[in-house]
């Protein structure tokens, strides 16, 4: 090779590097490689589509923008205004308005009480002489769970023993007049005068109640112990006798055990005799009836 030919190899490779080196100081780097792929004609992107799902399609709605608050002055709306209800004026008395005396001296109104009545005088001999509504209290009270009380009573004891006769040394019969010991208290409780009694009775009523919550019974209305006392009474059977009798002890039992399980009032009213047992039941629901 002659010596021009290396001289313009030599040229030409000068020039090459230089381009380079100017290639390579203004080349800008990109920030990362994209690969583009070319499908060919005729075919279309595949789209997967998600698999299907039981759940709800939740949408988001946009919320809608709270509505403007007109400025205006406040509204003060007034207060209704409280009804007072009246206060319940007490009827006034038909008769004259009695006034109650204590517990400890109710006595002489009682008596006071009775002395009106037609047979009045003759009840009064029959009742005891102090602390009446105290005692008419327990007895009601007692006779309401078909007990028969043998002391405190409000009226006076009958001193005649009960005549019996002997069959044997073990048994004995009442004898037929036993009875009629408590004809005449039972006539003289059955003329009082049935009206009057009530008023007396609803005279004496708030003492009545005092009596009752002295023994214990504040939140027990009287009246409806007085009620279950008659029903006790007024469900005593009736009973003819000859009626036979045991006496273990000091006092005599009913040999009849069908007797001897009926309640203590019940049993005392079979001793009065069933006519006079009767008059009784006939007295006492004409009184609550009208009480």
């Amino acid at each position: 090779m002659s010596k021009f030919g290396l001289w313009a190899i030599a040229g030409i490779a000068i020039s090459t590097l230089l381009y380079l080196v100017y290639t390579a100081f203004t080349f800008e780097a990109t920030t990362g490689t994209t690969t583009v792929v070319i499908a060919p004609p005729g075919l279309q992107p595949i789209v997967e589509e998600p698999p299907p799902s039981n759940l709800p399609e939740i949408r988001l709605q946009p919320e809608p923008e709270p509505p403007a608050i007109a400025a205006s002055e406040p509204v003060v709306e007034t207060l209704p205004v409280e009804v007072v209800e009246p206060e319940p004026v007490a009827a006034e008395p038909d008769g004259p308005v009695v006034q109650l005396p204590n517990l400890n001296d109710s006595d002489g109104l009682v008596f006071e009480g009775l002395r009106a009545f037609r047979s009045g005088v003759a009840v009064i001999r029959l009742l005891a002489s102090d602390q009446l509504v105290r005692k008419f209290v327990v007895l009601v009270d007692n006779i309401s769970r078909g007990e028969y009380p043998q002391t405190g009573l409000p009226y006076r004891g009958i001193e005649q023993e009960m005549p019996v006769q002997n069959i044997d040394e073990n048994l004995f019969v009442m004898d037929a007049s036993a009875h009629g010991r408590f004809d005449q208290i039972i006539d003289i409780f059955v003329a009082l005068d049935t009206d009057q009694a009530v008023t007396l009775y609803r005279t004496l009523s708030p003492l009545f109640q005092q009596a009752y919550a002295e023994i214990g019974f504040r939140n027990v209305n009287f009246d409806d112990t007085l009620r279950s006392a008659v029903n006790i009474i007024l469900r005593t059977p009736y009973i003819e006798g000859p009626y036979q009798l045991v006496k273990p002890s000091v006092m005599y039992l009913y040999a009849d055990a069908s007797i001897e399980n009926l309640q203590n009032v019940q049993k005392q009213l079979i001793r009065i005799g069933p006519e006079n047992t009767e008059k009784v039941k006939a007295k006492l629901r004409d009184f609550v009836l009208q009480l």
